[in-house]
């Protein structure tokens, strides 16, 4: 419903990202990981049961610090029962990158949502390294692999700008020898990258003729950390677009983290007119982070820059958001990659927007949104949004919801926790707060 400004302080959950990998390669490592600040949704939590599945411990404390203690690269076990990924395709892409070069064979499940996304485009590569695939039509869930040992160290050019695909060939040369090879004609989220080489791996980057080019040495022995697990962009985007929409609103996110490879909204939304400063600017465990100060801003139109959009994938149905409100026409384009993850996005956001009475043009790449200059949406009166299971869709019509004039109601909640279980709490918070 809409409501009162956002102020004050607040801390959104841990990176979806960093907290999937500091599990893996935690499981992987020689010796006990600690992990603070993990995100607890109900993606990452499917990792940690897989993981534990196949010889992991993995045990939370009553401060929330989480251990790991691992099992060494090549040693994870045989899982007695299929793996249940929930809705999380990071889980499924990235474990099914570590198995490809174990000697086991692993079931992959997952909810409809899931079932539905290709997962052809990790299998290709696997499958050149020795894996053997027993998919559902499609390519899809329910899934049967077979790891290969050992597996073949291959060079893989990636024909699609996709962290997952990139992280699942380099999570499977961990375990095969000789050097495995990742080029990137497009930049994407690094997290693997930075993070393999914080546990000791052999990872090297080279930049040249604007692409990346990434090896990583197999066999590895990776060492066990101590990790501080930064604020997600990805859940921060929603509280700062909010900020920036609702009348009056001057609001801190605390802990955020900053990698260029992530953080492209914050550019976004400052060249069109947002009020967004960083304020300490740090480096924890090798990811910038600073706390984010977001005004009520007036925005404007833009025609965003393609070559940002591997930098803001998951952020785009919250920046349709902002689009709605500006004033002008926002164009998106290259954004082929919306229509197969946890929904079609181009689809779902066009047509719940377009309930809530913004005016969007849906096109084959990416969407048109004609704002209203700052006036309130309409909200919906009828019936409420159709989510799709798509937590990022439900989120962000939330948003959409605080910049209504009736609000916006949609069909289900529940898939928020899968990667922000308390995102209502902490919006109430925010609406809540004393005026800084």
């Amino acid at each position: 419903m809409p409501g009162s400004a956002l102020t004050g302080r607040i801390r959104v959950p841990g990176d979806k990202s960093i907290s999937h990998r500091s599990l893996m390669f935690g499981a992987l490592a020689v010796g006990r990981t600690t992990a603070r600040g993990l995100l607890e949704g109900e993606d990452v939590m499917a990792t940690a049961a897989a993981l534990r599945a196949m010889g992991a411990t993995i045990e939370r404390e009553g401060d929330g610090t989480w251990n790991i203690d691992g099992v060494g690269v090549g040693a994870l076990l045989q899982p007695e029962t299929a793996l249940d990924m929930g809705n999380s395709g990071t889980s499924t892409r990235l474990l099914m990158g570590l198995v490809a070069s174990h000697p086991l064979t692993a079931t992959f499940t997952g909810d409809a949502s899931l079932s539905k996304r290709p997962m052809g485009r990790v299998i290709d590569p696997l499958s050149q390294m020795g894996a053997q695939f027993t998919p559902s039509p499609g390519g899809r869930l329910p899934l049967t692999m077979r790891g290969a040992s050992p597996a073949v160290p291959i060079e893989y050019r990636l024909p699609v700008a996709s962290a997952q695909v990139k992280s699942a060939v380099l999570l499977a040369g961990l375990n095969t020898p000789g050097i495995t090879r990742v080029i990137e004609p497009v930049p994407t989220r690094d997290h693997t990258e930075r993070m393999l080489q914080g546990f000791g791996a052999q990872l090297t980057v080279e930049e040249t003729g604007g692409e990346r080019i990434i090896e990583i040495a197999g066999q590895a022995e990776l060492r066990a950390q101590d990790i501080t697990v930064p604020g997600d962009p990805s859940s921060a985007a929603f509280f700062a677009v909010a900020a920036l929409l609702v009348p009056g609103s001057d609001l801190v996110i605390e802990n955020v983290g900053l990698n260029p490879t992530r953080a492209a909204l914050f550019t976004v939304l400052r060249q069109m007119g947002g009020q967004i400063d960083e304020i300490d600017l740090r480096d924890v465990g090798g990811e910038p982070v600073a706390d984010l100060r977001v005004r009520q801003s007036r925005l404007h139109g833009i025609k965003v820059d393609p070559a940002l959009g591997p930098a803001m994938i998951d952020e785009f149905p919250v920046l349709f958001v902002a689009a709605s409100l500006a004033e002008g026409r926002t164009i998106t384009t290259g954004l082929d990659e919306l229509r197969v993850k946890e929904s079609d996005r181009l689809a779902a956001m066009a047509a719940a927007l377009g309930a809530a009475g913004a005016k969007v043009e849906e096109r084959e790449d990416g969407l048109v949104v004609t704002g209203t200059g700052g006036d309130p949406l309409a909200g919906t009166a009828d019936e409420p949004v159709v989510t799709h299971l798509d937590h990022r869709i439900a989120m962000s019509m939330a948003v959409a919801g605080l910049a209504s004039r009736n609000g916006v109601e949609v069909d289900d909640t529940a898939p928020i926790a899968t990667s922000f279980p308390n995102f209502t709490a902490l919006l109430q918070h925010a609406r809540e707060a004393a005026p800084a």
